[in-house]
Order: structure tokens, then sequence, then C-alpha cells
């Protein structure tokens, strides 16, 4: 276990020789919660990802709402843990500066049948311990939404709904992970498994881990890696997941969520404003069988647009700035399933719909002691370091380009290299000295929102491309660039 600060990431190459306390698979934000809830202890913990960089799977495409877990099915372990996760993600968002705005949410009943359901939603978000809901009239909809489209009926207020930066919830977990002693080993697929001699051998694309306990936080692979421990309770399905994002200039149509009356299949189309100024529409739910398909499909944009049209036809007229889809994954188990079997010495945490985003750390506080009640001794740190503090993201915080202060003490950060996202060199040179730098353009465009503007890399990309390649080089081995490579 480190304790110096020094950080350990790896993508290449074994782990020499050893043997784990503890290894999570799967860098998303539920498995990077885990991960460092688990580095509180000492314990030696490694946290392995398929990909190459963490929170590139699931994590990184959804609404990115910070739920309070009203609409959760009452007496479930996912409507306890989501609503512990609220409380806990909001109290680490502001340690740590991960982009919130508390924007307050609004369903909206377009029939009858909705209508009526939501005094039943209401005694149901009072029964998992919020009590905040009110059902508004017609007038109070418009009132609250004007851009609305003709036909609402009434509404049911959240008024503590939020927006949240996923990408930023993910890497402060992460980091303050590593932070804490973690070995982050990345590009490490799991191929098998094999008891041996009281450990469990992890066959990777990267090697062999050895770990005395496993934790199976694989998300979309979960299943998977759940048969390969000789278990076979759960399938994961692919659930696809469309949105559109439209331009900033849409934000004055919105500034609160707005949700449909939710279904079994899921929440349904939303509109929601986020953290970076943009609008989103989605998502679509369409069940797929292949694991790695995140294409958008010509489907799917009629689809959206014509629950656009209907839900607020103003928003159709604005620029779309991009579109992508997430998987999503969906589970024919009812409930989150997170299981300890003391006999392998390994947890499953599986069933983590889009909650997970909310509930992550809840999960890993709940990991933590199903795994010390299955033996693992668990004696708290005493040096833990403090938590990292996150760049910011939001533009309802202020951003490096409006610092007069961070620009007098730093030029770099007053020259804009992206000016759709206005991001400047300065947050780019960054992001390669940080404790998990980007392994590639995407890993980057989630740190620092660079090319994610209007011109979608069009304009900066060859400056971006080539601050990567003159302040970073390779993400791994190029962590403190030189001063020459800062000139």
């Amino acid at each position: 276990m480190s304790t110096t600060g020094e950080t350990a990431v790896s993508t290449t190459g074994e782990t020499m020789g050893t043997t784990f306390d503890v290894a999570v698979i799967g860098a998303g934000i539920v498995g990077s919660a885990i991960a460092r809830k688990l580095a509180g202890y000492e314990l030696n913990v490694a946290l392995l990802d398929a990909r190459g960089d963490v929170g590139d799977g699931t994590s990184k495409a959804n609404t990115a709402i910070l739920h309070t877990g009203f609409d959760a099915t009452p007496g479930t372990l996912e409507s306890r843990l989501v609503r512990e996760g609220y409380r806990l993600l909001s109290d680490y968002a502001e340690r740590t500066g991960i982009p919130v705005e508390h924007t307050g949410a609004l369903l909206v009943a377009w029939t009858e049948e909705e209508l009526d359901a939501l005094p039943a939603l209401k005694e149901k978000a009072e029964r998992n311990g919020y009590d905040r809901t009110r059902i508004v009239g017609r007038d109070e909809v418009y009132r609250q939404v004007p851009h609305l489209g003709e036909g609402a009926l009434g509404g049911l207020t959240v008024p503590d709904e939020s927006i949240i930066c996923t990408w930023t919830t993910n890497l402060a977990l992460a980091t303050e992970a590593v932070l804490r002693g973690v070995t982050l080993l990345l590009n490490r697929r799991v191929r098998s498994v094999e008891e041996r001699g009281g450990r469990t051998v992890l066959r990777t694309s990267g090697g062999e881990v050895n770990a005395r306990w496993v934790v199976n936080a694989a998300g979309l692979g979960a299943d998977v890696i759940d048969r390969l421990f000789g278990h076979d309770r759960f399938t994961v399905t692919p659930r696809r997941g469309e949105l559109l994002v439209y331009d900033k200039l849409a934000r004055p149509l919105v500034d609160k969520i707005v949700l449909p009356v939710p279904t079994a299949r899921g929440k349904g189309v939303l509109i929601s404003p986020t953290v970076y100024g943009n609008v989103l529409l989605g998502p679509t739910a369409e069940d797929l069988t292949d694991r790695t398909d995140t294409g958008t499909s010509e489907k799917g944009l009629e689809f959206l647009l014509g629950k656009g049209e209907k839900l607020m036809p103003a928003l159709l007229r604005e620029e779309v700035t991009a579109a992508y889809a997430g998987l999503r994954a969906a589970s024919d188990h009812p409930d989150y399933l997170i299981e300890a079997d003391a006999g392998r010495r390994y947890v499953l945490v599986g069933g983590i719909r889009s909650t997970g985003l909310t509930s992550g750390i809840a999960v890993g506080e709940h990991v933590a002691e199903l795994i010390g009640e299955a033996g693992l001794a668990l004696t708290p740190r005493k040096d833990l370091p403090e938590p990292p503090h996150m760049p910011n993201l939001g533009e309802a915080g202020l951003r490096p380009y409006q610092d007069a202060a961070r620009i007098a003490g730093d030029p770099a950060y007053g020259r804009v290299v992206c000016f759709c996202e206005r991001v400047t060199a300065g947050e780019i040179r960054d992001t390669f000295r940080s404790p998990i730098p980007p392994s590639g353009l995407e890993g980057l465009r989630r740190r620092t929102r660079a090319m994610n503007g209007r011109c979608q890399g069009f304009f900066c990309g060859a400056e971006v491309g080539n601050l990567m390649d003159t302040k970073g080089g390779s993400a791994c081995e190029q962590r403190h660039p030189s001063p020459e490579a800062q000139r």
C-alpha cells in the first residue's frame, strides 16, 4: 500500500507478483467508489478496467442527474442506497469541486391517466423518505416551464433533483482512490479466473492479477464475470439510450429537469439543462444484444425529434451540437444485486442501473460492510490524504479563462484553445500532470470539455492534438512534462 501520495497507474505489463488484498473489476463510478472506500483501510487494493481510461464505459454517457430517489421502488436496496448516495455525493461534490446545479425537476402529466398517477407518485416518494414533492395544476406547470408544448394537464414538483458532471464525479473518485494508494490497472480485460492457494488469479488481457478478494463492479460485463466465479443468477441486457445535445443558446428555454411520468421500462424521454450550459433531449431505450454498440441511429433520431416536438417545440428550432448514445446495464433482476460469497472471497455488484451515478458512494460503503462481515479485516487508516479538488467544468462556477488572478499567475490559463467551450492551454496541460492523465482525445474531452462544443473540434482539433503531443506525450509516461516541453 502506498502512503506517500505517489500514484500507481499501469496500462501494460505484469503486477510483479503482487497479491492484492482486494481487486475491484470496473473503473466506472461504482467501481471507483468501492476502491476509494476500501483504500481507507489498511488494504492493498487494485482497480482494474478493460479500457484504457477510467469512466470510459457506461458511466460516461448518461443524463447526469443527481437523483433524490423519489421514484425508486420502496423497500429495495436501490431505494436505500440512492437516498444515502444523494446525501453522500452532494457532500463529496462540495468538498471536491464537482459541478452541481440544484435545478429541481417537474414531472409533467400529458394524459388523464398520467394525471391520476401523480398522487401515487407523491405517496411513493414519501415512502422513499422524500416528502418535498408537490402536485401542481396546469397553470403552475406553464409558469415554471413557459416553453413547454401544448397539452400539459398538471405536474409533480421534485425540488431537490439536480444536475451534475458525471465525468468529474468518476474522475474524482478514481483520483482519490489512486491518491490513497490504489493501483490502477488499465487495459486489463478479465478473461478467466482461477483459485490458487487461497487467492484468486485473474487472467487479463494485460497479464495476471492476484488477489485475496475480488469485487465485480464490471457494469455491462458483470454477469459474464459472475459466471466465471460459478454463478448464474442474472443477465445484463445492454439498453441503448440515445440523446441529443442542444447548443448553449437553447439554455434559456428550460432551467429545470422536465420529466415524464415514469413507466416500468424507464424514466422516459426528458429535457434537462446540463452543467455545461447545454440542453439534453433523451434518452431512447432500446434493448440490444451487442454490448459495444454505442452508435446513434436514424430511428433514434426520429423518435427523439418526435418527442421533442410535443414536449418543447421551440427546442427543435435550436442547433443540435451533438448526438450520442450510451449503454445502460439493464438487468432481469428487479433490484441492485450486491452479494458476498465468503467461500470464494468474492463480491458481486450487479444490476446497477443509471442511478449508480447517485448511489455509487453509498454502494462503496455497503460493499465495505459486506466484505468486512464476510471475514476481511478492515482496519481504518490514520494517514488518509485530503480529497482532490477537481477542475471546474461547470458554467455556474468560475472557469479559468474568467479568473484574472489565476491568469496573472499563469498566462496559460488566459490562452483559450477551444473557443466553443472556452478551454485554455493551461487546463489541457494540467490534465497531463494529474494522477490519472487522459489516454487519448476522448479522455481529454471528458476532463476539459475541449472539442465538445458547437464545432466539435473542427476549429480547435489540430491545436488540441498538438498540445496533447507536446504537453502530454504518452499519457502514462509523461505525467510531469519537462520545462522544455512546456515552452
